[in-house]
């Protein structure tokens, strides 16, 4: 959904430890400047914190982080979003999500990363993707009926979802109109679904396929520009 193409178990490799830190760390913040700085009323917040915990963040951080975020300290966050789109080797659509405090010194480093594929202009390939709200989220109750809790939180769509999710549980994907994400969300956790995501994304519409070969060059291409400092998010047909 957006990083299926990461190779496994990369987010825990030793040498990735510290640049994964400061994209989760800078997503606290985003998370705590749109929603606030209440957890429990801010379900991208609360997923994010997971996040971090998770990847043993340190506490005294995480709090920082939203306190900045919220605009609740004298350092507030100056970070703006910025999409590039383009293809990778072979044609695959992507669609790079930047938080940057310097549109100047992004975009030119972005673009000598896309050397090995093609940059378009905006919008060039979002008609290949669907740009919706997800929410990904597990529940102890392995039998519990995702469908039926999809309907009931406004949830358009429902998938299996199986990453993160403990054993014995029950993992789901929930797609939804952007509109409608933060409804969907607090509906989900009110049935006793453990958020582990929630945000706006790009779904492919028709994923590319390619060999071994060829998926792997693309793998790499996508590794080197998911490894830049101000990249958040990378969304391929992949």
């Amino acid at each position: 959904m957006g990083a299926q193409w990461k190779q496994a178990g990369r987010e825990a490799n030793a040498q990735k430890k510290g640049q994964m830190v400061v994209k989760l760390v800078r997503e606290i913040m985003v998370a705590a400047k749109l929603g606030g700085p209440d957890p429990d009323l801010n379900p991208r917040l609360a997923a994010a914190m997971e996040k971090a915990r998770k990847s043993s963040v340190y506490r005294d951080t995480i709090e920082r982080a939203i306190k900045k975020g919220a605009g609740l300290d004298d350092d507030k966050v100056v970070f703006e979003t910025v999409f590039y789109e383009g293809f990778t080797p072979h044609k695959v659509p992507v669609v790079v999500e930047c938080l940057t405090d310097n549109r100047n010194r992004t975009a030119p480093e972005i673009r000598t990363l896309f050397k090995a594929g093609s940059l378009g202009q905006p919008g060039s390939v979002g008609f290949f993707f669907n740009h919706v709200g997800v929410v990904e989220a597990s529940h102890t109750d392995a039998n519990r009926d995702a469908e039926s809790d999809a309907i009931e939180s406004g949830a358009q769509e429902v998938e299996a979802f199986n990453e993160e999710i403990p054993e014995g549980q029950k993992g789901a994907r929930f797609l939804c109109e952007i509109r409608d994400l933060d409804g969907v969300s607090k509906a989900l956790k009110a049935a006793g679904w453990k958020i582990v995501a929630a945000e706006i994304r790009y779904v492919a519409k028709t994923p590319v396929e390619l060999n071994d070969a060829q998926r792997k060059e693309v793998t790499d291409f996508l590794t080197a520009i998911d490894d830049h400092d101000d990249v958040h998010r990378v969304y391929a047909a992949l």
